[in-house]
């Protein structure tokens, strides 16, 4: 059963405009989903039971793994750790937290920005000797 901060990305994607398709990376047997958005899209009820704190210059990073090999392609538990910087190259550590609802498995962190910035991420992810790879993406953040 998917629970709320789920039902909630899962709604945002479904119901935005193509600029926040499913962002996915293949890399072997696992797909590494992802998302950076702003965190007031997320409701204050789901905020608060998750401790997310909800601001116009706070973003919201959501990672899960899925290993594609494994019948019903299950979630997988995964060390990540990542950083984030904007064209200034003002760097903020990211500090993942590991979320687990039924078979769910996703890690989120906050990140802060400012009006019309792009945040550049660099995210490495890690399982066993099975997974070792690095995330990069850029997400641009408006203030609402």
């Amino acid at each position: 059963m998917l629970r709320p901060l789920i039902c909630a990305l899962l709604l945002f994607l479904v119901s935005t405009p193509a600029a926040f398709a499913e962002q996915k990376q293949s890399v072997g047997n696992f797909d590494i989903h992802y998302i950076a958005i702003g965190s007031t899209f997320i409701t204050p009820s789901i905020a608060k039971s998750y401790g997310i704190q909800r601001s116009s210059y706070s973003g919201l990073l959501n990672i899960s793994v899925i290993d594609t090999s494994k019948e019903g392609k299950p979630a997988i538990p995964v060390e990540i750790s990542g950083i984030a910087n904007n064209l200034l190259d003002a760097r903020v550590d990211l500090v993942f937290r590991e979320i687990r609802e039924g078979d769910a498995i996703y890690y989120i962190a906050e990140v802060p920005y400012r009006d019309d910035q792009e945040i550049n991420f660099q995210i490495a992810i890690k399982s066993g000797k099975t997974l070792n790879t690095q995330l990069n993406f850029k997400q641009k953040f408006y203030v609402d």
